[in-house]
Parts: structure tokens; C-alpha cells; sequence
């Protein structure tokens, strides 16, 4: 090697093929005067909005990385390394003009890159047979055309491309070197050799396959729409064979970003012409807003109701003894103790609203504990349930036992006690993480359970049936139909809310709302305070989903309630367990058998469902009105098949409206409560 004198067709530092910096140069200094074009023509526009544009036209640049693989020994007619080199990789620059084509709103669109890439790339070091290092640098350039189809598959900015590569020959340069043999340290290295590659190919036809992604720099408002658009593509070596001789093919991952400009069409038109153009008018949503007085329903309702008494006994967290809001008598009272007169054993505190109802509940343990008395025969397990374990929740049933032992001298082996985690029907259920104490409350808790008749409910059985009702006498203040009620037919869809202002003859407002639901009821109490009746102007405001206001007036006379004439109606109770709406299955037989034969002929069964206030509010309210439905095609269906069609129906769910609950939710005994259906039972005026 040391007598061989290459021949090239380069001077040292000559640069006779094209310069990539040069031509990417010039591609951006096109863009950014395009740019600067554009802008200044969208400055003298009005602010309208303009289109997508579907022509594209920008620059791309970045870097190719570049695999050598094959065999390359002889680089010219003059220069054959004495050792074939066979892989190599490599980085070099490329840079483009691009132009695209793709609608709005279609998946295909069309694109071209063309312009100049480099496809440098130095192979692994090789040894000669004089043991001497060899180098060899490869500085290859195409000038290079790419259409592509373009796919965008999701309807969004990401994209993938696909199609042909013509490629053009414009620099095939090489640098050689052989090293000294590292046994001769004083030996000189050959000089290194520039030269360029014998028999190369001037045309190359490949193809390659990328993938996008627009991000929009412009608003809608600028006529010329900017995208910055990162990409990659790959670059099989099948097609990319440098030379007609040997075996050296070429494989390249490109990555880059493109800079795109489009032009957007007017889609609204000019401020000076806007008066000549016929003015849009945005309808309203469709409504209707009416309100319903009743007349005065003058009579005093006495309501006979049975009452469930619920199987449970609610614990307060981290105790096992019986809180003190029970009724615990004394030893001397068990004698007088009768369930039809429970207002002489009150509560120590309770919360106001239904008093006569949980004053029923309050005394469940001595109401068990009469019962077992007259029906000496009747056993009881009380299984208490507790997160603290189960030695816990036996402690808890325990208390329960020795009170029922040493109150109301039960015998001990009537009484079974069992300790659980949770209740065999918990509240909280598994991977629940909503409004967790609550649920907790509600399972910390002594449910009883008898196979005995005379403890539990009629027709029920197992651990969520109740003991038997209590039958209680009480006056009804204001009766759900003597509710005014308001409905805005189509609000659910319209309005994301809508408002009541209420004014009198002498202009003072009332408000109420917001409400979300179509159909609302307000008691005539809440409007007259103590006026027996009015004349009262209507405004129903609603907040449609773009954030205008909708108002409908309508007007009504008021009257307030007043009880005149006696009449005693009838009301029974359907409990369910939490989140339940199918419970209803095990009361069928009790609807049909009990309350069915209770309706007058001619008479009206209003049924309202409730909910207690664990959840959110819409679910809430549909659960109500499925479980009020629940109730309703069971007793339409026994009324059936009875024969029976003089009963008329009127059914609502009130989720757990705080206003139109039946008891408080400050304790889970009282949100145990209000997950009901009551069933009231009117006769025929």
C-alpha cells in the first residue's frame, strides 16, 4: 500500500457537490420571507375567522440516521482497500420544501417533500493483513423526490404517510486512511486519501413510511394558519443500493420538524357588509312553563299508618354500648309498656321532623323485648357487626342481650349472640370510596333476626326483614296534593338550571331554586306565610348551556291550606337496603295481601319514593322514581287482577330533597328510614 498513488477528481478542501447548509439555508430564508408575505396581507384584514386551509406549503429540516451495511472493499478504479468493510452508521443533515393537500374533513390528503439530503456515515475500523488500522468515512448526497398518500386515521392530528423515494446522486466522496502497524511505532502513516466511489448509481428508487403530528400555532381568527409539525420516517435499504457493484445497501430513521403555511377562506363576512346580510336570530329553546294551584283542600286528614320498625339497633363508632337517643326503660315500667301509647316513652332528643314515627323506632328494643314477653316461645339472634372485629361486634349485641335480659326478664337462652366484620347486607360495598363514614355508620350496627311471626314482619323473611309494624294515629300537616307545583317542560334538555322569582300584589319577591328537574312542588305554606290566600306574579328564569337567561311569566291565585272537614286516610311504608331498587320483590306478597284490600273504591294512592342523602343528586332522584314505580305496577297488577279500575294513581320521587323528606339524616337510623316508598291512601272525596 505504501507505493500506491490513488487517482481523484478532488483537490483537498474543494467542494464541487451541493452544500447541504447552503440549500437548507435557503429553503427557511423562502419560508420566513413567505411568512413575513403573508402576515402582513392577514394585518390589513378585518378580525374574522377564517378556514382550515387544505394547501400547505413550509420547509422541513433534521438529521438522517444512517446504517451501512454489506461489503465495500473497492472504493475506484485506483483503490482497493486490501480488507472489505461491511457495517458502519452514520448521521447526516437533510432539509425541504414541503407541500400538502388534505381537507378539513377527510382522511386522505396528498404530500411532497423534495429536496437535499445527506447519507453520511463512517464504517467500523478494519485490519489489514499487515495488521494496520483502516478507516474509511463515507459523504454521500441525494437530491431527493418523496410524494406520500397521507392517512389521518382518528380524525386528529396525528398522521402517517406513505409512498416512493427518487433519489439523485449529487455527492459520492470518501475519505481512506491506513494506520501504521502498531508493532513499528516509528513507521509513518500513509497520508489519508480523498477520493470518490467508482460505479455508483446515479438514480435510486425506494420508499418510505412516517408518522406526524400537527400542532397548531395560529388561531382561527389569522387568515394564515401555522403548523409546527414533528415527524419520523423509516427507510427500508431494499431500493437503496448506493453502487452498481458490490453489496453495500443503506437503511435510514429520519427525524425532523416541518414548519407549514396555509391559507384559510373567509367563513363570516366583513363588518362594513355585515348590515346588508340578513340578521341570524338564535332560537330559543323550546319550553313551556306552567304552574298548578290547587284549590284549597279543606280537610283535616287524619293519617292511621302502619310503620315499619326496623331489625336494627345503630351503634355510635368506636362504642358498644346502646346510645343514649334509644329508649331504655327501667326494670318498674316493663308492666305499663304498651305499642299503642309509645308517646309516654320519648326520646331523650330528637330531631323534630316525624317525632311520632322515630319515637315508634326509638323504642325497637323495648317494643322486642314486650313482644318476647307475650310470646314466650319466640327466640332472637342479634348478630352485631363492627370494623373494629369481630369480638367487637359480639360486645355490641351483647348490650343489646343484657338489656332485654335484665329490663324484661327474658331468658337468657332465647337470646343468641353472634360478632361479624360487616352486616350480612352492608351498605358500604366493595371498592366504594364515596361518602365512606356515612356507609361505615350504617353498618356499625345489632340487626335482629327471628324465624317467629309475632317478631318479624308478615310475609318477609331473612336478615333485611323487619319486625312487625307498629299501627300509629297521626294528623297530616299539609298533604302532597295540596302542593303547588311548577313544570318547565323541556328544562332537562334546555337548561343547565332554572329559578322561581315569586312576587305579591305589593311587589315583594320571594326566590326559590335552583332546580334542574322538569317538575317541582312548593308548599303553599312556604309562599303565603300566614296569608290565606293571594295573587302572586310567576317568573320562571332559566340559565340555558351557553349562559343566557330565558324567562316565562305566568300568574296564579294562592290558597292557603286549611283543615275543615275530618277524613282519615291510610299510609304504609316500604323500606329498601342502600342503592337499592329491587328490594320491592320481597314485599309483593305484603302489597298484595295487605294494603290492596285497604283501597276504597274511588280512591287515590299517592306514591312518593325518597332516597337518604349518600350519592349524588340526579342518581338519587331516579332511584326514588324507580322505586316509587316499583311500588305503583305491583299494586296496579293486583288491582287487575282484581278487577279493579276505579283507583286513580299519582306517584313522585324526590330523591333526597331535604324539604319533602320524611326524617332527618343525621343518624343512619333516620337514613335508614329514608330510603322508602309511602304509600298514602286518600278515599274518594
Amino acid at each position: 500500500m505504501k507505493n500506491m498513488k490513488p487517482i481523484t477528481n478532488f483537490k483537498k478542501g474543494s467542494r464541487n457537490a451541493w452544500s447541504p447548509y447552503k440549500l437548507a439555508f435557503t429553503c427557511f430564508v423562502i419560508s420566513v420571507l413567505t411568512l413575513t408575505g403573508i402576515q402582513t396581507s392577514v394585518q390589513a384584514q378585518e378580525p374574522v375567522k377564517y378556514s382550515i386551509p387544505t394547501w400547505w406549503l413550509g420547509a422541513a429540516a433534521g438529521a438522517n440516521f444512517d446504517f451501512y451495511r454489506g461489503t465495500t472493499q473497492e472504493l475506484n478504479s485506483t483503490l482497493t482497500a486490501p480488507t472489505a468493510f461491511h457495517n458502519g452508521n452514520g448521521i447526516g443533515l437533510f432539509a425541504f420544501p414541503v407541500l400538502e393537500f388534505h381537507r378539513p374533513d377527510t382522511k386522505l390528503g396528498f404530500m411532497l417533500h423534495a429536496g437535499y439530503e445527506s447519507r453520511r456515515g463512517t464504517y467500523d475500523q478494519k485490519t489489514s493483513p499487515c495488521n494496520c488500522p483502516e478507516d474509511l468515512k463515507t459523504d454521500l448526497a441525494y437530491v431527493t423526490i418523496e410524494p406520500s398518500i397521507r392517512l389521518n386515521p382518528f380524525n386528529s392530528p396525528f398522521y402517517v404517510y406513505a409512498g416512493p423515494r427518487l433519489a439523485f446522486n449529487v455527492d459520492k466522496r470518501f475519505t481512506y486512511q491506513q494506520g501504521t502497524n502498531p508493532a513499528y511505532p516509528e513507521q509513518v502513516a500513509d497520508p489519508e486519501v480523498n477520493g470518490v466511489f467508482s460505479n455508483m448509481n446515479k438514480s435510486l428508487i425506494s420508499m418510505q413510511i412516517g408518522a406526524g403530528y400537527d400542532i397548531t400555532l395560529s388561531p382561527p381568527t389569522k387568515q394564515t394558519q401555522v403548523i409546527l409539525a414533528p415527524f419520523i420516517a423509516f427507510h427500508p435499504y431494499f431500493g437503496q443500493d448506493p453502487r452498481s457493484i458490490e453489496s453495500w445497501n443503506l437503511t435510514t430513521l429520519r427525524a425532523g420538524l416541518a414548519l407549514k403555511f396555509g391559507r384559510g377562506h373567509k367563513i363570516s363576512a366583513p363588518e362594513e357588509v355585515i348590515e346588508k346580510v340578513p340578521v341570524v336570530v338564535v332560537k330559543e329553546p323550546e319550553v313551556t312553563f306552567t304552574a298548578n294551584a290547587p284549590k284549597n283542600v279543606a280537610i283535616e286528614r287524619s293519617v292511621r299508618e302502619t310503620f315499619p320498625v326496623r331489625n336494627y339497633v345503630f351503634f355510635d363508632l368506636e362504642s358498644t354500648e346502646i346510645p343514649d337517643r334509644y329508649v331504655l326503660l327501667r326494670k318498674d315500667q316493663v308492666k305499663e309498656f304498651r305499642e299503642d301509647q309509645l308517646e309516654v316513652y320519648t326520646p331523650k332528643e330528637l330531631t323534630g321532623r316525624s317525632k311520632r314515627q322515630m319515637t315508634v323506632y326509638y323504642n325497637v328494643l323495648n317494643i322486642l323485648g314486650d313482644r318476647m314477653i307475650k310470646n314466650p316461645t319466640a327466640t332472637v339472634t342479634l348478630v352485631g357487626s363492627s370494623m373494629e372485629g369481630v369480638k367487637d361486634g359480639k360486645a355490641m349485641a351483647t348490650s343489646v342481650k343484657t338489656y332485654l335480659v335484665d329490663v324484661f326478664g327474658i331468658e337468657p337462652a332465647r337470646i343468641t349472640v353472634e360478632g361479624r366484620v360487616k352486616p350480612k347486607i352492608p351498605s358500604e360495598q366493595p371498592g366504594g370510596k364515596l361518602e365512606l363514614v356515612l356507609l361505615r355508620e350504617g353498618d356499625h350496627r345489632v340487626s335482629i333476626e327471628s324465624s317467629s311471626p309475632a317478631i318479624t314482619m308478615e310475609f318477609q323473611s331473612g336478615p333485611d326483614a323487619p319486625l312487625n309494624p307498629v299501627e300509629i294515629v297521626d294528623l297530616q300537616v299539609a298533604p302532597i296534593d295540596s302542593y303547588i307545583s311548577f313544570n318547565v317542560s323541556g328544562a332537562d334538555t334546555a337548561f343547565t338550571s332554572w329559578s322561581l322569582e315569586i312576587a305579591d300584589e305589593q311587589g315583594k319577591v320571594q326566590n326559590f331554586g335552583p332546580y334542574t328537574q322538569e317538575l317541582e312542588s312548593i308548599s303553599g305554606k312556604d309562599i303565603l306565610g300566614a296569608r290565606p290566600q293571594g295573587d302572586y306574579k310567576i317568573t320562571m328564569i332559566g340559565k340555558t348551556k351557553s349562559g343566557k337567561e330565558l324567562k316565562k311569566e305566568t300568574s296564579a291565585h294562592l290558597v292557603l291550606w286549611i283543615p275543615a272537614v275530618a277524613e282519615e286516610m291510610m299510609r304504609f311504608s316500604v323500606l329498601y337496603e342502600f342503592n337499592n331498587s329491587k328490594a320491592i320483590t320481597i314485599y309483593e306478597k305484603y302489597l298484595t295481601d295487605v294494603v290492596i284490600p285497604k283501597i276504597p273504591m274511588g280512591g287515590t294512592v299517592i306514591i312518593h319514593g325518597h332516597t337518604d342523602i349518600i350519592g349524588g343528586e340526579a342518581h338519587n332522584l331516579e332511584l326514588s322514581v324507580a322505586r316509587a314505580n316499583d311500588v305503583r305496577v305491583i299494586l296496579e297488577n293486583g288491582l287487575a287482577k282484581a278487577g279493579r279500575t276505579d283507583v286513580k294513581f299519582e306517584v313522585h320521587g324526590f330523591g333526597a330533597d331535604q324539604n319533602l323528606a320524611p326524617f332527618n339524616n343525621k343518624y343512619p337510623e333516620e337514613r335508614f328510614y329514608n330510603r322508602t316508598v309511602i304509600i298514602d291512601i286518600i278515599p274518594a272525596k
